[in-house]
């Protein structure tokens, strides 16, 4: 009996032995992985190398376990590719990501905004451009830009509010080819640009000599326009353009 606990004894050191063997074989800790290095992708984006750039930024960027800063340095590396080579969704879609790892990027906010205006979405760019400056109330190119912005839909606006609106009261018309204009969008939108180009020829003109003969040609204009409406063979369309044009050869327009 006595022999066989030992040699039972003996079998389990060896199995415990082989156990502890192939556990050091195998490794109880886990294998340590290597991280993606976020300077290549950096230095190729700043060299300006596309392919090479686009591949060691997605190395950074599709892998998992990087860290949230090497992310954002690679997003926003790779988004500055793309906007200087005119690929404008996908430096949005990097810009945008970066943002929402990091919403403080004033820098990112004002670049995106930029990038926005490219599309043609000026409301998204001026509320990226406001919230630059609100992150960085000194931001330069965000003052630039949202001040420049702002003035543009601005004039939009004033624009809008005047659009299919003459440039006289047509409560008072009673010519009828005053009420012709008023009640056409279109002819209302030329006469008020014709009377704009008018008083600005006039307002740029070199001397008062100058400006009564430009004022006296715009009466003339005028006075055919009333005699010539609902006479045939009469185009008050074609009359009004022509004028337009006039003006503004003479204005440089």
């Amino acid at each position: 009996m006595r022999s066989f606990l030992i040699q039972l004894s003996g079998a389990g050191l060896l199995c415990a032995l082989s156990l502890a063997a192939a556990h050091a074989a195998t490794g109880s800790e886990p294998v340590a992985v290597p991280q993606v290095d976020v300077a290549p992708c950096l230095a190729a984006t700043a060299a300006d190398e596309v392919d090479k750039a686009v591949t060691a930024c997605a190395a950074v960027i599709d892998d998992e376990k990087i860290a949230k800063e090497d992310l954002i340095k690679a997003l926003i590396a790779r988004g500055a590719l793309y906007a200087r080579h005119d690929q404008v969704d996908r430096a949005i879609a990097d810009d945008s990501r970066a943002l929402l790892l990091d919403p403080a990027l004033a820098d990112i906010f004002n670049a995106r905004g930029e990038l926005w205006l490219k599309k043609g979405d000026k409301p998204k760019a001026v509320q990226d451009f406001g919230a630059a400056l609100r992150i960085d109330p000194n931001h330069e190119k965000a003052k630039a830009n949202h001040k420049a912005m702002a003035r543009e839909l601005e004039r939009i606006g004033a624009q809008m509010a005047v659009a299919g609106k003459p440039s006289f009261n047509c409560a008072r018309a009673r010519r009828a080819v005053e009420r012709a204009i008023c009640g056409n969008r279109e002819l209302a939108d030329l006469d008020r640009e014709i009377f704009a180009s008018n008083a600005r020829a006039i307002r740029e003109a070199r001397n008062a000599g100058e400006a009564k003969a430009l004022q006296r040609e715009q009466d003339d204009f005028i006075a055919r326009r009333n005699a010539g409406y609902g006479r045939p063979g009469y185009d008050l369309k074609k009359a009004m353009q022509e004028r337009l044009q006039r003006l503004n050869g003479v204005d440089g327009y």
